[in-house]
């Protein structure tokens, strides 16, 4: 094992026992520091040369998109103050570097209003069509999952993963686990949403003893997020909606329809488990977009001519 080798994996193993981070960011650690120890190991340059960092950053540019730039290169930034905090290194390479570079601007897609009322609607229908108990059971648990998904904003992950005593009836709130684990309390604001829980808990009783998931498949076992998928999409089918839905756009539209309902970023930002305010106002350029086409379309002053 050369010095690189030996680094980066003393540096996992700090991340993992001291900083204490998830499985998920270790992962993504190590493929990006071990993807910087592949292209040095093909370079006379050392590893901790602000050339070699710089030619190895250009084929990053070249490989992949920004937003996975953005990201490997935060890892080996990591990585480095790691190395100076140990004294492997005495000088920082990146302190030599100037990284910067423009991220495009992909706005959050949104579901319309309407169309969330056609969707939902569409799923309380298919409850009084069904012929067996079997599908109707189903059905209740589908509504629990889509409005679960929109009351809250909750990622899909954090959805699949929720646990048996994450919601408190009584309160009326949810226990959610995001990225890094870190909690956050969100409260049910519709009598309706509960109603829909409190059913699905009712009709898959058997299915939730001895499992520590509240939302459970027929095996018992935890809810996959390829099911709600493949559910969503057999929804949108059956409402005949021309829109490719995601379960994250439900998340997107949460946030952007409480902004436009002029719900302070701060508390959304909160809502969403988002650690930097930054992240959550992308959705202001969500609203502005949608502001544009009402001044545009809807102001008054576009019906006068004086010409």
């Amino acid at each position: 094992m050369n010095n690189l080798q030996s680094s980066i994996s003393n540096y996992l193993e700090f991340c993992k026992s001291q900083k204490r981070l998830d499985f998920k960011t270790l992962k993504a650690y190590k493929i990006d520091l071990l993807q910087f120890e592949r292209f040095q190991s093909n370079q006379l340059l050392k590893y901790s040369d602000p050339h070699l960092i710089e030619d190895f950053i250009s084929l990053l540019h070249k490989t992949f998109k920004p937003k996975t730039v953005k990201r490997k290169i935060a890892s080996l930034k990591a990585f480095f103050h790691f190395l100076e905090y140990k004294d492997i290194i005495f000088v920082n390479p990146f302190s030599k570097l100037q990284v910067k570079f423009r991220e495009p601007l992909i706005l959050p897609k949104t579901i319309p209003l309407h169309t969330i009322e056609t969707f939902i609607s569409s799923i309380y229908k298919q409850k009084d069509q069904v012929t067996t108990p079997y599908q109707k059971k189903c059905i209740i648990r589908d509504i629990a999952v889509i409005e679960l998904l929109f009351a809250t904003g909750m990622r899909i992950s954090e959805l699949c993963s929720l646990k048996f005593f994450n919601i408190d009836f009584i309160e009326k709130n949810v226990l959610i686990y995001g990225k890094g684990s870190k909690e956050r309390r969100i409260q049910i604001g519709s009598d309706d949403v509960i109603l829909a829980l409190k059913k699905y808990q009712v009709n898959f009783e058997k299915e939730l003893i001895g499992s520590d998931y509240f939302f459970v498949n027929r095996s018992k076992n935890r809810l996959s997020e390829q099911s709600v998928r493949n559910m969503i999409n057999k929804y949108t089918l059956l409402a005949a909606i021309p829109l490719h839905i995601t379960p994250h756009m439900f998340r997107h539209s949460f946030a952007t329809y409480l902004l436009e309902e002029d719900v302070d970023i701060r508390f959304i930002q909160e809502m969403l488990g988002h650690s930097s305010i930054n992240v959550t106002e992308i959705y202001t350029h969500v609203t502005l977009a949608k502001q544009k086409n009402i001044l545009t379309n809807k102001h008054p002053r576009n019906y006068f001519s004086f010409n």
